[in-house]
């Protein structure tokens, strides 16, 4: 491959090469530019970043390069639900007009209320989108939809929700609005929130958002169809995908999902597993965000992510001492094959022997 391939790994030889196996494979596509992979299994971990030098690109894909998260996001959001309600700081079952102004209080009075639970497990019955957010981003869905969308707009749109349905649907909109409650409840931004009670503990010191100086390096370009594109930016709904991380980065917040124990956020990242509801006719649940299915009596979780320059994976299985991660500098498309080696590694991982 005459791509002039930089890399860059950690500990654990025999997954470092189960990771170039599969980024080599997502390499191979002109489209995606650079891949960060992360493996845990057991005691063994390993983290391998590559990627093309090409003009126009001023730095090296690294383990300690940020790519954007996307709705992984989401996950660090509900585990910051998770600790504030560990402290009291909040309840999983207060409704969110004890945490709107009153002008923003749902008109509709849904019956029973909205919680912030509801909206960290997708069963508050909201759109996935807030209406007026489409309207005014339609044009730029592509560049940057979630521009300019203030928290004056978010609370229009929370005024007008009429749900009648409160089966389960994913919705960026509610927990979007659960990391701008969280954060008006602590009396700050979503972004030193997030950075002060989830990130700091962890010492997940590479993850944070850009242009608001908590980014250790500068983040990767992202790319769509091989051409690079504006990073978003997203303001009310930062809570639900504005987040950056690193490989390094998402391998101890693995280990931390493996291991709450050995973390100062121990309960709290137990009380995010939890299984809470159920998608109609599907075997998986939703957790705090987490997605969750048992295989082989072993629970398996994960979450994905994508806008339009990246495109993320993280899952684990605790009781295997098992996860993986990957991140891309390239859009998600119809076939996903970022997310399908993600799929992959989370089975090596969990399941060698198959």
């Amino acid at each position: 491959m005459n791509d002039d391939r930089v890399g860059d790994d950690r500990v654990g030889d025999d997954l470092t090469s189960t990771l170039r196996i599969h980024t080599d494979e997502l390499l191979s596509d002109p489209a995606i530019p650079g891949t960060v992979a992360v493996m845990v299994r057991g005691r063994d971990r390993a983290v391998l970043a590559s990627g093309r030098r090409r003009r126009g690109e001023p730095e090296r894909v690294r383990a300690g390069t940020p790519f954007a998260l996307g709705s992984i996001t989401k996950a660090f959001t509900a585990l910051l639900l998770a600790e504030m309600a560990a402290r009291g700081d909040v309840g999983l079952r207060d409704p969110i007009e004890a945490h709107l102004p009153p002008p923003a209080a749902p008109r509709g009075r849904p019956d029973p209320p909205i919680t912030l639970l509801d909206l960290a497990t997708h069963s508050g019955g909201l759109p996935r989108f807030p209406l007026n957010m489409v309207r005014r981003g339609l044009p730029r869905w592509i560049s940057n939809p979630y521009a300019r969308y203030r928290v004056e707009d978010l609370h229009r749109a929370t005024a007008r929700l009429r749900p009648r349905r409160r089966a389960v649907r994913y919705s960026t909109f509610g927990v979007g609005l659960l990391g701008t409650l969280l954060a008006g409840a602590a009396g700050t931004d979503y972004g030193t929130l997030v950075r002060q009670r989830v990130l700091a503990p962890l010492a997940l010191h590479g993850t944070g958002i850009p242009g608001t100086g908590t980014l250790a390096a500068p983040p990767a370009t992202g790319h769509r169809r091989g051409r690079p594109v504006p990073h978003w930016t997203l303001d009310a709904l930062a809570g639900a995908g504005a987040l950056y991380s690193t490989g390094d980065d998402l391998l101890r917040f693995l280990l931390a999902q493996l291991h709450p124990d050995t973390t100062p956020l121990a309960d709290a990242i137990r009380a995010s597993q939890l299984p809470r509801v159920r998608y109609r006719r599907s075997d998986n649940d939703v957790c705090l965000v987490w997605n969750h299915r048992v295989v082989d009596t072993h629970p398996l979780f994960w979450h994905t992510g994508g806008t339009g320059g990246f495109t993320a994976y993280i899952g684990f299985a605790p009781s295997l001492g098992a996860g993986a991660a990957v991140l891309a500098n390239s859009v998600p498309t119809r076939k996903n094959p970022v997310l399908r080696a993600g799929r992959r590694l989370l089975r090596r991982a969990a399941f060698p022997d198959r």
